[in-house]
């Protein structure tokens, strides 16, 4: 892996419009980071984690299409898995590690080297673990992302940049029980009666009490993760975030909120609306589907472009004109960018149900999770009520119940649905005929490491490629079982 050094964004107060200083050698320039206020750090860190997680474009987030939400116009190469062509895991690497991860670590030193003055010193030693502990949950988000694309990634290493260019890979499973460890502790180090960061939180404009919410809701993510790799651990630790308090509303969703004009819309606006390309419809797959069940959430998943609702065939050229166009929510500037979700985190709650007997009777669990999904995209409730009264849930085969739901209310969070698929192997989903070679008939189940690191950094490149049993895309990660 290169040397972790590329941009600090720099933000304007008020409307954040972004701009990005190019501190080339970053790492060896004391008057860098260190003269930037923590604060423009933590706003770009969560802009650019926001954009990547919400974007469409082929270059970056291609989970959409891998679940077969959407589909491909014209140009279908990333439908049918071509994941190299673009060099798409070099674009994902450099937005987790750099874009995101390296301006957290450089906030943090700024936090930890400041001198407060006189009259701030009483309060400065809660407010700055609430600070730390906040930078520190963010970045606990982006290891999981990282290892739940990739399995083995840089940890232990990933942020000496002054020490080592060449970081080592650490396992995933030792990741992850070290990012259980790691939240638990964030958590504990926090005190809602103390100050968090008053500026520069577009997340939750510095309430204490909802990043602890979100931490213990990342806690339970990361529990579930880990629910059949590691039993022991995960129960005891989802059972530890259930009680300790998850997001119970959506009130308590994790939003970035763009805004109306350039460069801070929604990038699905961008990539849709402002780009003035017609590249994708919804893939026919997630429309059947939803045809078949008799979806209510249609009616905004979808535009009525084509009614009754039509999707491009998984893999092949689509017609704009003939199939269904993706709902208004996408084609609008200022749709919050989702990170966290109270329906997310319903159906962590309700696989911890259906696992161990934990958050609630199950099938309960299973109707709030589903009810949030319909409340989310607007569904009324005699609506809803109808939906789950046809689809109750299944105690014999709870998999399907869970995996099939949350795979559809993940339409607009691929990567979360990417996982839940992975775990819980529903829906049952076809690869397409014409997907490439590397796929082996199969839907991937992880990206390919980055082209640049089997060159910049071989040695650890292959003892990982080695280490979870080759660099494909059909390599099950240590959590995926089954």
């Amino acid at each position: 892996m290169k040397k972790i050094f590329k941009y600090i964004g720099v933000l304007s107060l008020g409307a954040f419009a972004l701009s990005c200083s190019n501190f080339e050698e970053l790492n060896t320039d004391p008057n860098s980071a260190y003269t930037t206020k923590p604060e423009a750090l933590l706003s770009y860190s969560q802009k650019q984690l926001s954009d990547y997680l919400n974007t469409p474009s082929v270059n970056e987030n291609n989970f959409r299409l891998t679940m077969q939400y959407w589909q491909e116009v014209t140009y279908v190469d990333e439908s049918n898995y071509d994941f190299v062509t673009r060099n798409i895991s070099n674009n994902v690497w450099s937005d987790l590690y750099v874009d995101t991860m390296q301006n957290l670590v450089k906030a943090k030193n700024i936090v930890n080297q400041y001198v407060p003055t006189a009259t701030e010193q009483s309060a400065w030693p809660i407010k700055k673990a609430n600070q730390i502990a906040i930078l520190d949950i963010q970045q606990v988000f982006i290891y999981q992302t990282l290892v739940d694309t990739y399995g083995d990634i840089p940890y232990s290493e990933s942020n000496g940049i002054e020490t080592t260019s060449l970081p080592k890979y650490n396992k995933g499973a030792d990741i992850y029980a070290s990012l259980i460890t790691r939240l638990k502790n964030d958590l504990a180090s926090m005190n809602i009666n103390g100050g968090g960061f008053e500026s520069g939180d577009l997340f939750y404009d510095g309430n204490v009490a909802k990043w602890m919410k979100f931490g213990n809701s990342l806690l339970l993510k990361l529990a579930v993760g880990i629910a059949d790799s590691n039993p022991s651990l995960a129960q005891t630790t989802a059972t530890d975030a259930i009680n300790s308090g998850v997001m119970i509303s959506s009130a308590d969703n994790c939003l970035f909120k763009y805004l109306s004009s350039s460069p801070n819309f929604n990038p699905l606006y961008e990539n849709l609306v402002a780009g003035n390309r017609n590249d994708f419809v919804a893939g026919k797959t997630l429309v059947d589907h939803m045809n078949i069940n008799a979806d209510p959430r249609r009616t905004t998943f979808f535009d009525t472009n084509v009614v009754p609702y039509k999707g491009g065939t998984i893999g092949t050229p689509s017609s704009f004109a003939t199939n269904s166009h993706i709902g208004e929510f996408a084609y609008t500037a200022t749709t919050p960018g989702v990170v966290m979700s109270y329906t997310e985190v319903a159906f962590y709650i309700a696989e911890a149900s259906a696992r161990w007997g934990i958050g609630g009777n199950p099938a309960t669990a299973y109707a709030n999770a589903v009810n949030a999904s319909l409340a989310e995209w607007g569904v009324s409730l005699a609506n809803a009520d109808t939906y789950l009264t046809a689809h109750p849930y299944n105690t014999a085969n709870w998999k399907k119940s869970i995996g099939e739901q949350a795979w559809v209310a993940m339409f607009n969070q691929g990567m979360i649905g990417w996982n839940f698929y992975r775990r819980l192997d529903f829906p049952v989903l076809a690869a397409p005929a014409t997907a490439v070679s590397q796929a082996e008939g199969k839907v991937p189940v992880r990206l390919q490491y980055p082209v640049r690191e089997t060159t910049t950094n071989p040695t650890n490149y292959a003892a990982a490629a080695s280490s979870i049993g080759g660099d494909k895309l059909t390599t099950k990660l240590f959590w995926d079982k089954f």
